[in-house]
């Protein structure tokens, strides 16, 4: 694999990860969780935790359940190597124009790229008073 087809690889993962915070319908959102993430997946952050692709999609469905209309997007850009990544993010608003967080997510990715282990950190928002 090439340098280029790496980062197309990887950007293609994250990009992933954020449809699968976004998806609203339960059956497609599955299918971005299968195409994403490894059987044995993990997440954890300050406020949840979820192993395994129905825990993933338990905690997404939560989100939506107390933001709804949000979405979450990247800001910047994904940094890779070997078989770490990371990237910002922030969920926004129904009328994207107010920030309610953001953070940076850090991943372990798996030998077939899709992401085995991510940690997420929130920070201050730029955008706050």
């Amino acid at each position: 694999m090439n340098e280029s087809n790496a980062a197309t690889s990887i950007e293609g993962v994250v990009d992933g990860y954020f449809a699968m915070w976004n998806e609203t319908d339960p059956t497609r959102r599955r299918e971005v969780i299968e195409a994403t993430w490894t059987p044995d997946a993990s997440y954890v952050d300050p406020m949840f935790d979820a192993e395994g692709p129905d825990a993933l999609d338990a905690m997404v469905a939560g989100v939506h359940e107390q933001f709804p209309g949000h979405r979450f997007r990247p800001t910047g850009v994904v940094d890779a190597h070997n078989d770490r990544a990371r990237w910002g993010w922030e969920l926004v608003g129904p009328d994207d124009s107010s920030t309610v967080v953001a953070g940076v997510d850090f991943a372990v990715l798996a030998p077939d790229g899709r992401l085995r282990e991510v940690t997420g950190f929130f920070e201050q928002p730029t955008d706050a008073a």
